[in-house]
């Protein structure tokens, strides 16, 4: 089960990868749960995306009308398409 913390996490990584602090606690635990992976850009730097799992736990959560479904909590980021 996920924290909401981990919950929101999840939320910035799919609405806003570059915005999310790679430092926080969650962004290790969502990696453990292979529910987040790291890219490796050609900068040097990381940037977060969903797994397959991730983005199924997220879209699971829209389906049973969650506390978490409204994308209107994507943290005022731009929807990627």
């Amino acid at each position: 089960m996920l924290t909401p913390h981990e919950f929101a996490t999840l939320m910035l990584v799919r609405d806003g990868p570059d915005e999310v602090d790679l430092t926080r606690a969650e962004i290790s635990t969502l990696v453990e749960r292979h529910l987040v992976s790291m890219e490796r850009l050609e900068s040097g730097h990381h940037r977060p995306y969903l797994t397959h799992d991730g983005d199924s736990v997220l879209k699971a959560v829209v389906r049973t009308g969650g506390a978490y479904a409204p994308r209107a909590c994507s943290f005022g980021l731009k929807r990627r398409t």
